[in-house]
Formats: structure tokens, sequence, C-alpha cells
């Protein structure tokens, strides 16, 4: 008889995660919380100078709309949002120099969503989108959602964070190359992009027929008299403008999670319409709210623009006593880079938080590394959000001052 052949166990198999997950990278404006968290269980006072979340209070008829809300039941909206929200963000546009139609609208779930889908509609997997870093670092995140390569461009404090020249950008047209993506006023820089500048992206765009993929959240965010130019407004290339846009920042709104894509290209709406649907439609509720919000824009927006560069003016006198740091006075938006007197921004700033304090008080900032694409850049560079209160900002400033003298990283 033959002998019976033996079983083994086989040992079974562990799941595993994507590439794309690993990949995937954290926020360097987040990343820092647990630190903050326990700095506060200490009963350290912490000035959150790292996140553009704004003081300042939402408009009251926002509240309003969303309590006045009657309906028994919360049902599927449409997937490219609310009529009367479009017809709103239409107006509003109208109001602000820019001709938009009803059917150039879509909503989304938020600013970040109208980003992912833009990507998605212009690009394969491993096609490429142009951007100049320092950039609002969720564009890394959401290109690796999207599978698109970034191809950053840098940008340097010295020049105040204005584009490279003409020359510059054009050579890294590849074939891969889609569209080029912008955000004017600029987070985190504050930057706000000259006409000049606007006419040489609209000249390379034209040529190597790209998408302009124009980040605006931050259109009335602009200073010293100064006027914020759209990429909607560049003649020519109407069909190829993907603006990206958000009530989060506008109205002081960061939680309700509403945005819109503005596009004037029917067929690049009808693809876009498509993701939306997969999603099935953004929050019924905080677009009712947005609603209300948008209403009152032209009462609303006025003091609170004030009230950003009174907090700009404050903090720049400020920093111009602390030795060692060296900035541009941003020029839109609420946000600066700034470049410290240290090697490791990362570093610094979690020391701030888990072994330092000043009169039981510290702060947090956001390493600027997290804002660029290309590796070892911005190490010793934070983005600063003015987003506190004059009190606020001139209690961080003495902590701050207080930190750079004691930190020897």
């Amino acid at each position: 008889m033959k002998a019976a052949k033996k079983q083994t166990k086989s040992r079974p198999h562990k799941p595993a995660l994507s590439k794309r997950a690993f990949a995937m990278p954290q926020s360097p404006i987040r990343k820092l919380s647990p630190y903050a968290d326990e700095a506060k269980e200490k009963g350290i006072h912490v000035f959150h100078l790292n996140i553009g979340q704004p003081d300042i209070e939402t408009p009251k008829e926002m509240f309003e709309a969303i309590a006045s809300y009657r309906e028994k039941v919360l049902r599927y909206g449409p997937s490219g949002g609310l009529l009367d929200l479009r017809l709103a963000v239409a107006d509003y546009y109208r109001r602000v120099g820019i001709d938009v139609d009803l059917d150039n609208v879509w909503i989304t779930t938020g600013g970040s969503e109208a980003i992912l889908f833009a990507m998605m509609a212009v690009c394969d997997p491993g096609d490429e989108i142009l951007v100049f870093e320092p950039f609002y670092t969720n564009y890394n995140g959401l290109a690796v959602m999207a599978q698109v390569k970034l191809i950053p461009m840098t940008t340097k404090v010295e020049n105040g964070f204005h584009l490279p020249m003409h020359k510059g950008i054009e050579a890294k047209v590849t074939r891969k190359t889609k569209a080029i993506l912008i955000n004017t006023p600029n987070n985190p820089t504050g930057t706000v992009l000259s006409e000049e500048e606007m006419y040489i992206l609209y000249k390379i765009c034209k040529k190597h027929g790209l998408f302009l993929l124009s980040d605006e959240v931050y259109r009335e965010f602009v200073y010293d008299g100064r006027t914020q130019t759209s990429a909607l407004s560049l003649p020519e290339i109407q069909d190829q403008v993907i603006v990206l846009d958000s009530i989060s920042k506008r109205f002081s709104a960061c939680g309700a999670r509403v945005g819109c894509i503005i596009n004037r290209n029917k067929k690049v709406m009808d693809e876009i319409i498509k993701f939306s649907q997969a999603r099935l439609c953004p929050p019924t509720i905080a677009q009712i709210g947005a609603i209300g919000a948008y209403k009152n824009f032209d009462h609303y927006i006025k003091p609170v623009i004030a009230e950003y560069e009174h907090r700009r003016d404050f903090l720049f006198d400020g920093l111009q006593k602390i030795a060692g740091v060296y900035g541009h006075k941003p020029e839109g938006a609420f946000y600066t880079v700034l470049r410290l007197p240290i090697k490791n921004a990362d570093v610094f700033c979690r020391w701030l938080l888990s072994d330092f304090e000043h009169n039981k008080k510290t702060v947090m900032l956001s390493p600027a590394n997290g804002f660029y694409s290309s590796p070892r850049k911005g190490l010793n560079e934070v983005r600063i959000a003015y987003v506190l209160k004059e009190d606020d900002l001139r209690d961080a400033l003495i902590v701050l001052d207080a930190a750079l003298k004691k930190f020897k990283g």
C-alpha cells in the first residue's frame, strides 16, 4: 500500500493594502494634532496658526436658512447641486464681473472634491499636471487619489513666490502634460498672480492645448487695493478653464463642505457630472445654508476682508521685530510662508507642542515642506495662518519670539 501523503496546512495569506494607500501623504496641517492635544491636557494654551480655520462668525443668514428648512424627509438632492444654489452661485459670479450661466455651475462636496473631479476629468492615470510649489498641500493627496503626477516648479520666498519665467514653465510641458493648476490668491504663500502672470499662463495653455485648473477659493481676499484676475476672464481659452471654488473661507463655513466647479465647456461639464452622480449628491442642508449666505454676500464680505488686512499688517509689524524671521508680506488670502532661523521645521513645530511653553502658552505652526512636492524643499520654512484676532496674534508673536530664542534644534 502506498503511504498516505502528509497534508500540510497552508498558511493563510494576509490581505495587502494598496500602493496608493502608502503613497497618500499625511497632512502637514493636521499631523501634529496629537501633540497639540497633549499640550492642552497639560493646561497649555495653544494658538492655532497651523490651519485656515477663521474665527470670524459665519453669516447668521446661513444658520437662519438652515433653521427654516421645513421638509419632513431629507431626500437625495440633484447630483449637480440644488437649483437655487447653482442660481445663487451664477448670480454671485455675475456680481463680481464674471459672466457665468446656470449650465456652467456644478456644486461639489467642498472645494477638495471640485479639485479631485477636475483632475479625474482631464487626466488619465499617469498623466501630468504642472503646479507651482509651495502649493495647497491637499493637491498632493488628491493627485494620489486621481493617479495623476504633479510636476512641480519651485517659487521662492525672495520674490514673494511669484511665477518663474515663461520659458521655464514651458520647458516643463511634455506629451503627458494635460493641465496647469494654479491657486490665486495662494494658500500657503498669500501670493496674488498679476495680470502679466495670468497672460503667460494663457499663452502656454493656448499654444499647447492645456486645461487651466484655477483654484479661486480666496478670490475676495486681496489687499492694498489689488484685484484678483480670474482665469474665467482670459480670452480664447474659455473652454479650457476650470475654476474650483468653495464657500469655506468666503463665509467662514469650513465645516459645511460646499464647493463648486465653474466651466463653460459643455462636454467637460457633461463628463464631470458623471463623477457627481457616482457620489449621489452634495449635502442638502449645507446647500440650503449656502443659499442664505450668498444672498447676503455684499453686506458680509467687506468688513471681513478689512479685518484680515488689519491682521496681516499687525502680524508683519510684529514679525519684523523677531530676529532671523524672513518673508514677504502676503498680497492676499490669510497665510504666509516664512523662513525661520532653524534647520528643520518639522522638529521645531513638534518641539513647540511637546517640550516648550511660555507662560503656559505655545503656538502650533505648519511645517512648509508638506506644501512642496520636490524633496528637501521648505525644510526651514513654516506656514502661518493669521486667522486669529489681534490680541491672540499679539500673544502668539511673543510666544514665537521666546521659542526661537530658546530652541537649540
